[in-house]
């Protein structure tokens, strides 16, 4: 079997093979991971933030998916509910990073291993070769490397205590990520089971005190109601009323012999005088009124004269 020329084919030429899946080269899945934002594949810029889960976001990206969710198709961020859901990153820069940036070209060399950030405890670069880690409490970041060989259960940058559960892989394996969801799963449990106690707890304070002020007034009702006061009230009621009418009765009684003494005194002084005309101490003016001449009487008063007896008592 040959063709011309004499060649002989290849079992690859002549048989249809299943296709490999393309591999992409390390380099370029390391430096999308690390130096761009997972959610707007930007390249990563201050303020950079981290989740639960170790990706890494610009913090503007976060804020864009949080108010408008439906921007975003991939579910990257779908674990992100607030800003309290990330850590703003402490990263340390790296001096020797603008000396070894250098202008794209087509035929110019690109180091995919220079990055702006590296441990400031052991000096490593962070550019994916190696692992790093952040403490959730601060977020300072530091390499793995530092922490297995400065062992410490205090934060070597700002001083901070931390414990295991506070340390979150940067960029880990998927197993790395399963265990840093059951942490996240964990965690927010514990906030929401605390939140469910501080509401039970002031809730029975709540009732505490309000059932302490209902039986403090009805202990008042029942001294109110107790069965010596209402005849203390009616005997003092009873007191009121008597002494009421006994007033009432003395005022009437001392005005009606008031009264009496007076028409008395005057009838008294009346009874002295036989008649107006006799009274020394009446006016002309007023004993002529009684008087049935019609001498020095005004003529308009005339038609209306109303003759007057005396009556002696």
């Amino acid at each position: 079997m040959g063709c011309d020329g004499g060649t002989i084919p290849k079992r690859d030429e002549l048989v249809r093979m299943k296709k490999k899946p393309e591999q992409v080269d390390k380099n370029y899945e390391l430096n999308a991971k690390w130096f761009h934002c997972a959610l707007s594949q930007a390249e990563l810029r201050s303020p950079i933030v981290c989740c639960e889960l170790g990706n890494l976001y610009n913090k503007e990206a976060v804020l864009e998916y949080l108010l408008d969710k439906s921007s975003v198709t991939s579910d990257v961020a779908s674990h992100i509910r607030s800003l309290k859901d990330v850590k703003e990153l402490k990263l340390s820069i790296n001096p020797a990073f603008e000396h070894k940036s250098t202008v794209e070209q087509a035929d110019s060399y690109l180091d995919f291993q220079a990055c702006r950030f590296i441990c400031p405890v052991v000096g490593i670069e962070m550019n994916g070769r190696y692992k790093f880690c952040f403490l959730w409490k601060c977020g300072c970041v530091f390499s793995e490397r530092a922490l297995k060989e400065v062992p410490s259960t205090v934060c070597n940058k700002c001083g901070k205590p931390f414990s295991d559960e506070d340390i979150v892989m940067i960029n880990g394996s998927e197993e790395e990520v399963g265990s840093l969801r059951a942490k996240m799963e964990e965690r927010r449990q514990k906030t929401k089971l605390e939140k469910k106690a501080k509401k039970t707890k002031i809730s029975e304070t709540t009732t505490s005190t309000n059932g302490e002020s209902s039986g403090s007034s009805l202990n008042g009702e029942s001294c109110k109601d107790s069965p010596e006061k209402p005849a203390k009230r009616a005997k003092t009621e009873h007191m009121l009323s008597t002494s009421g009418s006994a007033s009432s009765d003395v005022k009437v009684s001392g005005a009606k012999l008031n009264g009496a003494a007076s028409s008395k005194g005057k009838l008294s002084e009346l009874s002295k005088h036989k008649t107006v005309a006799e009274d020394p101490k009446a006016s002309k003016v007023y004993k002529s009124l009684f008087s049935s001449s019609h001498k020095g009487r005004p003529k308009h008063l005339l038609s209306n004269w109303v003759t007057h007896h005396s009556y002696h008592i």
